[in-house]
């Protein structure tokens, strides 16, 4: 599902039941609790009757939707404004915008030369981008979130849930099996592990020197998902699809405004005790001041198998999780993320809504 334009209708919000916080425990208490200063958030439709609906929710910051995949009227500095005044109507703040670098297989790429490493065209692409992250620091939008895809968010399809819902689900040896000949490889070819890597610092060399020097913090999402090593996926190495190369990642050109858009289902999704393991990476990440924003949702199972769940059925403990979060001090958004289809829920309104209840009930909890 796409995840920036899941919300297109505005549907009724599910009550919350007390028994959604009954998760078993089991990790390490925290530290001594500190004021909770995250705060939820939203990255989907910015249209204005669907913002009308995240307000009445409680939700009072957004990344938007997708802005326009070149550089034009609408990335200017006035459109920008534009957007973020018509948010803020809403008494929205706009805190996160995505720049045209999803997470989408290669052939639908909006800047596809980039993580191809073609020259000269990626060169005229990334300064496009060098001038939109100038345009977003002139009209007050402090974080931008992007992907260095080629395979995009891939699985298997869908399998049974709770109830009568469905969970996305990935599961590497069936999709090895389920290759044909012809999908082997991508359209990008054999792309090792080394290449990548270039393709990620060429990018990096030269768009987080404008970061810093505008102070827009820049979110990479992870690899969705994680695939073996030295196997990877249709001839791709997913180097942003475990936590060591996601430590190498923001080690490279250490900036403040260099770090990622955490997603802990993702990276759940890395892990083969995702509830036990978990905790060390937000600590690892978040110590460091290099998570920006958060996809707060959970996964049953680990690498190379799993099911995206809702929030309280899963592997991962999210009370502890979320505890977790509290004890470094993340100061940022939270928000919901690729939830489980239901018969008759149409955009999944009513599982985000479901989500967002969910999540506004931890950040209670936490005080």
């Amino acid at each position: 599902m796409d995840r920036r334009k899941f919300f297109q209708t505005a549907g009724g919000a599910l009550a919350l039941a007390p028994a959604a916080l009954a998760q078993t425990a089991g990790t390490t208490p925290s530290a001594a609790p500190r004021k909770a200063t995250m705060y939820i958030g939203t990255q989907h439709s910015d249209k204005d009757e669907v913002l009308s609906v995240m307000s009445s929710f409680g939700i009072e910051h957004i990344c938007s939707a997708d802005i326009s995949p070149q550089l034009d009227e609408k990335w200017s500095v006035d459109g920008l404004s534009r957007l973020k005044d018509r948010v803020a109507k809403h008494g929205i703040t706009l805190d996160m915008v995505p720049i045209p670098l999803p997470s989408a297989y290669i052939s639908a790429a909006q800047m596809g030369a980039i993580m191809l490493g073609q020259s000269p065209l990626r060169d005229r692409q990334l300064e496009q981008i060098q001038q939109m992250i100038r345009n977003c620091a002139k009209a007050g939008i402090p974080a931008i979130k992007y992907n260095m895809s080629i395979l995009g968010v891939v699985r298997i399809g869908r399998t049974k849930g709770r109830g009568e819902s469905q969970y996305s689900t990935w599961n590497y040896q069936k999709a090895v099996a389920q290759l044909t000949d012809k999908d082997r490889l991508t359209e990008a070819g054999p792309v090792s592990a080394d290449a990548y890597w270039e393709r990620i610092d060429y990018f990096l060399e030269r768009v987080i020197p404008v970061a810093t020097e505008e102070k827009v913090r820049m979110a990479c999402h992870p690899h969705d998902p994680g695939m073996p090593e030295p196997e990877g996926f249709r001839g791709v190495h997913t180097v942003l699809g475990s936590p060591d190369g996601l430590k190498k990642f923001v080690a490279m050109h250490e900036s403040p405004y260099h770090g990622l858009n955490f997603c802990q289902g993702t990276i759940s999704e890395m892990l083969r005790d995702p509830n036990r393991e978990i905790h060390d990476l937000i600590r690892y990440f978040g110590t460091r001041k290099k998570i920006f924003n958060v996809h707060f949702r959970n996964i049953k199972g680990g690498f190379g198998d799993f099911q995206e769940t809702f929030p309280d059925a899963g592997s991962v403990n999210m009370i502890e999780a979320i505890k977790t979060y509290q004890e470094v001090g993340y100061p940022y958004m939270l928000m919901p993320d690729h939830v489980p289809t239901i018969p008759g829920d149409t955009g999944g309104a009513q599982a985000f809504a479901f989500a967002f209840g969910y999540i506004q009930a931890l950040i209670q909890m936490l005080g």
